[in-house]
C-alpha cells in the first residue's frame, strides 16, 4: 500500500476569520516551526522568533527552514523575526520552544515586553540543578501571566508534512485551554484540553528518557517482545514517578502520556531515540549529541529524575540503568537486567497493594 498523502488537503482546511489571534512562537527550531506553521495554516497572524538575523531573513526569503526542517516548505505567510521585542509586544499567545537550558533566560528578556500575553511552554524538559519544569519557570519569571503547557505525541517532521496529528494544551485557565485550541486545532491537527499541569508536563519530559532507552535497543536488535516490556514498564515508571509529585494518573492513558510515550519510543525522528541508537552502537555521549545537532532532553532528564527519584524514594529502575550505562560506564546489557530484576511487582501501576 503507498504511503497516505495528507499534502492537498492543507489549502481546504486553512481557517479564514477576522480578528485572527496574533500567535508568536519563540525559538526556531523543528518543533517550533512545525507549530508556527500550524498557527499560519489555521488562519493565525504568526511569528517566529530566532536569534539569528541571518536565518530570520533566509526563512522570510526561502520559507524554509534549512538547519532544521530543510526539506518542506513552509507557509509564505509565516514572518521570522530576530526582534525579541517586535516578536513578544501586543501579542495574543507566546508559545516558548526554547531549549530547557535558555528557557529561563529568554522568559526573563521578554518580561519588559509583557502585559497580558498567554505564555504557553512547548519545551519537554526539566531545568538542570533546580529540577525546575517550564511551567515553574513560567511562574517564577512571570509570575502574572496565564500559562499552560502543550505536549503530546508530535514529530515535527510528520505535522509539518500535513499527516494528521493531536496534542494537549494543559492549563488551570480556560481562557488559555480555548485559545490555543482555536490558534492550532484543525481537522488535520486535534488539540485536547487538560487541567492537569503537572501530568501532561511530566509525560512529556519523562518519555524521552526511555526514548532512549528504546534506541539503545533498538541498535541490539532487540524483538517486539522486549520492546513491548521497555513500553510498558516505562509507562509505570514514569506515572509512579509523577504520581508522586501529584500527577493524575489517568493523564497518563492519554495523548501526553502514552500516545508520547509510544511516538517518541518508536519512531527515528525522535532525537531521543537517536542519541540512544548511537549510543547503543558504541559512540560516546559527546559524538552520539555532536552528530544529531539539535538537543535531546532526555539525556539531561535523565540525570535530574534519577536525583530526584532516590531523594524521593520512588523506584525507577530503567532511568537509574541508563545513567549508569551513560555516565558511569555499565554496560548496556545492565539496562536489560534492570528489567528482569523484582518481576514480582504489579503489571499494572496503583492496581495492587504498594510492593
Amino acid at each position: 500500500m503507498s504511503e497516505l498523502d495528507f499534502s492537498g488537503l492543507i489549502d481546504q482546511l486553512k481557517i479564514e476569520k477576522e480578528g485572527d489571534l496574533r500567535i508568536t512562537v519563540l525559538g526556531g527550531g523543528s518543533f517550533g516551526t512545525a507549530m508556527a506553521n500550524t498557527a499560519v495554516r489555521n488562519g493565525c497572524d504568526t511569528m517566529i522568533w530566532i536569534r539569528d538575523d541571518a536565518v530570520a531573513k533566509e526563512i522570510n526569503e526561502t520559507h524554509i527552514n534549512k538547519r532544521y526542517l530543510p526539506d518542506f516548505l513552509l507557509e509564505p505567510e509565516l514572518k521570522a523575526v530576530s526582534d525579541l521585542e517586535l516578536a513578544v509586544r501586543d501579542r495574543d499567545i507566546i508559545l516558548v520552544a526554547i531549549p530547557s537550558h535558555s528557557f529561563r533566560s529568554v522568559l526573563k528578556q521578554t518580561k519588559p515586553f509583557i502585559s497580558g500575553q498567554a505564555i504557553v511552554s512547548l519545551t519537554k524538559g526539566i531545568e538542570a540543578e533546580t529540577f525546575s519544569f517550564m511551567s515553574d519557570i513560567i511562574c517564577q519569571e512571570l509570575p502574572e501571566v496565564p500559562y499552560g503547557v502543550l505536549s503530546g505525541p508530535n514529530l515535527a517532521k510528520e505535522i509539518v508534512a500535513g499527516q494528521p496529528a493531536g496534542t494537549v494544551i494543559a492549563s488551570d485557565s480556560e481562557l488559555v485551554r480555548t485559545s490555543v485550541q482555536q490558534a492550532l486545532h484543525s481537522a488535520l491537527f486535534r488539540v485536547f484540553a487538560s487541567d492537569d499541569v503537572n501530568g501532561v508536563e511530566l509525560g512529556g519530559a519523562l518519555k524521552n528518557i526511555y526514548a532512549v532507552a528504546m534506541g539503545m535497543a533498538a541498535a541490539y536488535d532487540v524483538g517486539e517482545n522486549t520492546k513491548s516490556m521497555i513500553l510498558t514498564r516505562a509507562l509505570a515508571e514514569m506515572s509512579r514517578f509523577a504520581v508522586t509529585l501529584g500527577a493524575n494518573p489517568l493523564t497518563f492513558l492519554g495523548l501526553s502520556g502514552v500516545g508520547d510515550l509510544f511516538a517518541t519510543c518508536s519512531s527515528p525522528l525522535s532525537r531521543n531515540y537517536q542519541v540512544g541508537y548511537a549510543l547503543g552502537k558504541g559512540k560516546t555521549l559527546e559524538q552520539a549529541t555532536t552528530e544529531l545537532g539539535q538537543t535531546a532532553e532526555g539525556i539531561n532528564t535523565i540525570v535530574q529524575v534519577k536525583k530526584r527519584a532516590e531523594d524521593l524514594g520512588v523506584y525507577m529502575p530503567i532511568t537509574c540503568a541508563l545513567y549508569d550505562v551513560i555516565y558511569q560506564g555499565a554496560p548496556p546489557v545492565s539496562i536489560a537486567f534492570s528489567l528482569m530484576k523484582n518481576g514480582n511487582r504489579s503489571d499494572v501501576e496503583f492496581v495492587l497493594p504498594h510492593q
